[in-house]
């Protein structure tokens, strides 16, 4: 009778450079990611099968891949701030989404006038995906209008933009331009 229990799996062998080296090539060709993620991911994997041979430097290794071309954290954020923008999130939010991808602070610095232009044009997107503001069926209550409000900051939008939206009659016709 065969024997019912699970089978035991044997432990990954340890990391060793060109293993690890493999590993951070294979998780850049299927990820989009920045330095200071392939770092994290590649201490995790030691931390997870250990490490054999002379000390390991998973910074030293992403900022090899990042002067090979590899990975562009510039390139990331203009990426995942755009994406953003297009689904209605915020400045904030979009700030936030770039610091827990650790996107150094240079590269934010340098994306956020861009992000904060987008603002408008974010925010009114993310009232039509919502149907708040001109793009509801009937004017909100005060009770709604303070939900909506909370919704619209939860995505990181600012309390004076979200209130001009918000106020907008159903039906109104606005610009992005006309919010600033």
């Amino acid at each position: 009778m065969p024997s019912t229990a699970p089978k035991q799996r044997r432990p990954a062998p340890p990391l060793t450079g060109e293993k690890m080296e493999r590993l951070a090539l294979r998780y850049v060709e299927r990820f989009a990611t920045t330095r200071g993620r392939l770092a994290d991911y590649l201490r995790r994997k030691i931390r997870e099968r250990g490490w054999e041979g002379a000390p390991a430097d998973p910074d030293a290794l992403a900022e090899r891949l990042a002067g090979l071309g590899y990975i562009d954290d510039r390139a990331f954020a203009e990426a995942r701030a755009t994406a953003m923008a297009r689904r209605g999130l915020g400045a904030r939010r979009v700030q936030d989404a770039l610091r827990h991808a650790r996107v150094g602070a240079e590269d934010t610095e340098a994306l956020a006038p861009e992000i904060e232009e987008r603002g408008p044009e974010a925010a009114l997107a993310f009232a039509r995906r919502k149907r708040f503001g001109p793009f509801a069926a009937e004017r909100a209550d005060r009770e709604r209008m303070g939900k909506q409000l909370a919704a619209m900051a939860r995505a990181g939008h600012g309390y004076e933009l979200s209130r001009r939206i918000l106020e907008l009659p159903p039906g109104a016709e606005i610009e992005p331009e006309e919010l600033l």
